[in-house]
């Protein structure tokens, strides 16, 4: 499918700044089929039976219990759902495979195995491998009958993978390459029968190979001593002259930076989703533990401070829920084009998510630092047994940091976000300079916003609107002062990446709700109504905030005074007593005793 096509079939990526979604274009929770619930069902069974009451045993590595529980999974089905059905899987919605995740995300530092084993471990396969590597692995992979690992990184590249020095030499004969080097923190690599990596032919093309377990001169280092996540295996992969057949090359030669960038795309939407899952059981603990604790003769859920951290916990989960599916919505909008097992179906999905991994970038920052906000305040509630090995926020403390450096680390993420957006503009892919200058010309000229509709939410509709404009015009003014050095400005485009994630984030949220009131009572809704407000209340302060960061830089004299102007001017709102609102979400939540948003 051609990138024309797609881009008048399907809503563009990164338009969320500049276009308006309705509530019948956007996929929520609440638009889940039947199978969808079956799917969430049997896998949170699994995780509560199978996962979560071993998850002692799981920190300690107890031999062979990890992967055990994989193939326990596998005999589910659930280590197939992105495997296509010809390979022996069950080649489902992105929808499915996102429930799957969230689900997962409470199993401690298992769901770091079973992500690494299902996405990146497999997802290489799926997408680059040829007929003859799908037919060998991806059968065995869904069973769990071959465990997978995956690796970019090396000692001397993290974030910049590309710098990679493992290299890769034919040897005479032409039937296998030699690989040297080393390779970090290969999650699954204790019990991995399979190594997808990285190495340079010739010293200087980028390629991506699949490797054996047992393949002479491969050898793994020792477990490294992590802080967190203590139940999943990482080491080293160690590569000596290593006989890798010319036949495990995984798509072309000089293309690995393809593989590479793709898979951290998914990786870090999948990311999202299994963090959501943990913010969710996190969120859930605190409020039991909170309406259990007692302190000047009350449980202290009783207390405002503590409303207002278990609040903001639900908040931000409920926002992350919403960024989360709503993106697997448009990822599958584009699926429904191609049937599951044609041709191409392989190259939309790619295009699919390639298309999102702005969006995919959001997820993973906002989510992961929501995560380490939940799991924060959840040791906080605990107090001095938050502290303590023997309750749940410590380990749930220490296994959440990780998150923000998994798939790319958070600052690598920010200087992504606009930065996509940007160079697919400045190729007229998208029209963000565009609606920047235009919108620039117009408030230049001081024409007044317009006045709320009297609508559902309608203060917040213009709130959000207000920040979409705030966003092109730093994207614009950016642009307009730095030209093609805009990339060298970390600052901006980190600011930028900010004011994104709050716009998405905003939308996200206030749609869902306005889908939600399409179909339930006043009563029903008023709870959503309470995030709803609240999210967008509090956002637009962190808009302008980011926007004040930026202006100074792009600005000066009496032009940053106008801009200052206009900035006061979009961000304008009626505050709120998000302290009612907050104490509403906790009532609700306390009478279900869980997080039920």
């Amino acid at each position: 499918m051609s990138e024309a096509k797609l881009a008048e079939q399907y809503i563009p990526g990164g338009s969320f700044l500049y276009e308006h979604v309705t509530p019948e274009e956007m996929f929520t929770p609440e638009d889940f089929t039947d199978e969808h619930k079956m799917i969430a069902e049997t896998t949170e069974d699994f995780v509560a039976k199978e996962v979560v009451t071993q998850a002692d045993k799981i920190e300690e590595k107890i031999e062979e219990l990890s992967v055990r529980l994989l193939r326990k999974a596998g005999e589910l089905g659930l280590l197939a759902v992105d495997i296509p059905e010809e390979y022996g899987g069950l080649g489902l919605d992105k929808t499915s495979s996102i429930i799957v995740a969230e689900k997962i995300g409470r199993a401690g530092s298992w769901a770091v195995s079973f992500g690494a084993h299902t996405g990146i471990g497999t997802l290489p396969i799926v997408y680059f491998g040829t007929k003859e590597q799908k037919d060998k692995y991806l059968a065995k992979i869904g069973s769990a009958e071959l465990v997978s690992s995956y690796s970019l990184s090396e000692p001397g590249s993290g974030s910049d993978a590309l710098s990679a020095r493992t290299t890769a030499n034919l040897n005479d004969d032409g039937k296998y390459y030699l690989l040297n080097g080393t390779k970090m923190w290969l999650t699954n690599a204790g019990w991995a029968d399979v190594y997808i990596t990285f190495a340079k032919v010739d010293g200087d093309k980028f390629t991506a190979f699949i490797i054996d377990k047992g393949t002479p001169g491969v050898s793994l280092g020792a477990e490294e001593n992590k802080l967190g996540i203590h139940g999943s295996s990482t080491r080293e992969l160690l590569l000596d002259n290593a006989k890798i057949p010319v036949e495990n090359v995984l798509g072309e030669i000089d293309k690995g930076h393809k593989v590479a960038f793709n898979i951290l795309n998914i990786g870090r939407f999948k990311l999202g989703a299994e963090v959501l899952g943990a913010m969710k059981e996190i969120t859930t603990q605190a409020l039991k533990y909170a309406m259990e604790r007692e302190q000047f003769n009350q449980p202290i859920v009783s207390f405002g401070l503590i409303k207002h951290k278990l609040g903001e916990m639900a908040i931000r989960s409920f926002i992350s829920e919403s960024m989360v599916y709503r993106t697997s919505g448009l990822i599958d909008s584009i699926l429904e084009s191609v049937t599951p097992g044609s041709p191409n179906y392989e190259q939309v999905t790619l295009k699919g998510i390639e298309e999102y991994a702005t969006e995919c970038s959001i997820i993973k920052v906002y989510a992961s630092e929501a995560l380490d906000y939940v799991v924060d305040e959840g040791l906080q509630i605990y107090g001095g047994y938050g502290y303590s090995e023997d309750y749940p926020m410590a380990r749930a403390y220490r296994d959440s940091r990780i998150n923000r450096i998994f798939e790319g680390t958070n600052e690598i993420n920010r200087l992504l976000m606009p930065g996509m957006l940007i160079k697919r503009a400045t190729k007229g892919q998208l029209p963000i300079l565009q609606k920047a200058q235009a919108l620039l010309d117009e408030v230049l000229g001081f024409s007044m916003p317009e006045e709320p509709e009297d609508e559902f939410l309608a203060e917040e509709t213009k709130i959000v609107e207000n920040a979409k404009k705030i966003a092109l015009l730093m994207i614009g003014g950016g642009v307009q002062k730095f030209m093609a050095k805009i990339g060298d400005q970390q600052e901006i485009l980190g600011h930028i990446a900010d004011i994104m994630m709050e716009v998405y984030a905003m939308e996200s949220v206030l749609v869902r709700v306005k889908k939600m009131a399409q179909n339930r009572s006043e009563e029903a809704v008023s709870v959503y109504v309470d995030v709803a407000q609240t999210c967008i209340n509090d956002a637009i302060n962190r808009v302008a905030f980011s926007a004040m960061q930026i202006l100074p830089i792009i600005e000066e004299g009496d032009t940053l005074r106008t801009y200052v102007t206009m900035l006061r001017r979009f961000t304008k709102h009626t505050p709120l007593n998000t302290a009612a609102r907050r104490r509403n979400i906790v009532a609700h939540m306390m009478e279900a005793e869980k997080y039920n948003l």
